[in-house]
């Protein structure tokens, strides 16, 4: 085998050039089957990265009415659903697949915000436990948490995130500033900001209410401040963060049937009908995959097409190696005439096939991480180098080499050595 090698190598270096071009089409398809299948593992990891949140891999559970989450903003507090206890929220961070979890409330653009008699037109509310920055990602960018002191003498203090100070403050320093919410005075103490993610670009009130058309700034309350503004017994919602990208269905799943369990019997509306209430988990990680499997199938098609690249480039293997067979037909003469055997020659004859693929192969992958990395510089897309792909590759390009070698090799191996030793 090492013999054959040798020989593949030295045949192959002889006629440097047409050993290039008859790899050519190796180097093309593997090349480009490298750079799609990159960009397809990249975009799948964006699209998850993206939909999910970045790696926070955080999944909300909430209190539904069929299939829109209740907002007791305008909806009737329900008389049938508990307060989820610590108890609960302790067996939700014994599942398995949950790393940490927060309980709390929200309130959407609530009428009852105001910063100097100014009314706050988008504005969401949260009312949070301890755990939730925590949880959420967040960080204290200027200012003070809350501390167990705030949560055990029930103050009325406040952390906003940075949209909301850039917006309504205008670059003053918001802490010690007072906000009104239901009429209750709340002391700003602090200003949260996410550990990472896209940070819109607000100068002004203006710019504030032209972005949060479609996102608000926030407004966090200690969770025991809760009755102070609205209602006590108002239901809680739950977010769980997974120990993992891929837990996060399971970690949503087992959550709300714990939070489901604090549902008493159907309540019944004046018409008689049960209610739909119940805690569901969202589907970021089932929606990725959908988007995935789509972005894949379409990739697909593509890697097809680049395929066709390496059929060319076999078909230019055969062709080269029918050539070789006729340039060394005394050579193969000679050999059979000093008793060499039909596999002998088949099989360096195959060799020398699989050799030059093989090249070809190890050329197209690096040729296809640098193609991954122009493409990701010039399009701005993500690119993620697979290795099995790589290593499916080169096995791949080897065995093109040995398929469209093998006619060849059985031409070279069938030949009489009488007839080859008198071939001009």
């Amino acid at each position: 085998m090492l013999e054959n090698i040798r020989l593949s190598f030295q045949g192959i270096f002889s006629h440097k050039i047409r050993s290039f071009l008859t790899m050519l089409g190796i180097i093309i398809g593997i090349a480009a089957i490298i750079a799609i299948v990159s960009t397809i593992e990249g975009t799948n990891e964006q699209i998850k990265n993206n939909l999910i949140g970045s790696g926070n891999n955080t999944v909300k559970i909430t209190l539904s009415n069929g299939d829109y989450e209740a907002d007791f903003t305008w909806e009737t507090v329900p008389d049938n659903i508990r307060v989820i206890s610590e108890e609960s929220k302790k067996r939700i961070e014994d599942i398995k697949e949950v790393d940490s979890c927060t309980l709390y409330r929200t309130r959407s653009n609530p009428d009852n915000l105001f910063y100097l008699n100014r009314k706050i037109d988008s504005a969401v509310i949260y009312g949070i436990d301890e755990d939730y920055f925590d949880t959420l990602g967040y960080d204290i960018a200027e200012g003070i948490n809350f501390t167990d002191r705030h949560y055990k003498n029930f103050a009325k203090v406040a952390i906003i995130d940075s949209t909301l100070e850039r917006g309504i403050f205008e670059g003053e320093n918001p802490i010690g500033k007072q906000i009104d919410i239901s009429g209750e005075p709340f002391t700003i103490i602090g200003v949260a900001a996410k550990r990472s993610g896209f940070e819109p670009v607000i100068n002004s009130v203006d710019d504030y209410y032209t972005y949060n058309q479609t996102s608000s700034g926030l407004i966090f309350i200690p969770t025991v401040d809760w009755g102070i503004c609205f209602r006590y017994d108002e239901p809680q919602n739950c977010i769980a963060r997974a120990v993992d990208t891929d837990s996060m269905t399971n970690a949503g799943k087992k959550t709300a049937d714990i939070l489901n369990e604090n549902i008493l019997t159907p309540e019944k509306d004046t018409e008689g009908v049960s209610s739909a209430l119940e805690y569901k988990s969202e589907s970021l990680l089932e929606q990725a995959k959908a988007l995935q499997d789509l972005s894949s199938s379409t990739n697909s098609m593509l890697i097809w097409i680049a395929s066709i690249s390496l059929l060319v480039g076999g078909i230019g293997v055969m062709n080269i190696m029918l050539v070789s067979v006729t340039e060394r037909t005394r050579e193969i003469g000679l050999k059979k005439a000093l008793g060499a055997r039909k596999k002998r020659i088949l099989a360096q004859f195959l060799t020398e096939a699989a050799v030059l693929t093989s090249i070809g192969g190890i050329i197209g992958v690096v040729s296809g991480i640098g193609l991954s990395k122009v493409i990701a510089n010039i399009a701005e897309v993500p690119v993620a180098i697979s290795t099995p792909a790589i290593a499916v590759s080169v096995v791949f390009s080897m065995v093109v080499g040995i398929v469209f070698g093998l006619i060849p090799s059985i031409k070279a191996a069938n030949l009489n050595p009488i007839d080859a030793l008198r071939y001009e």
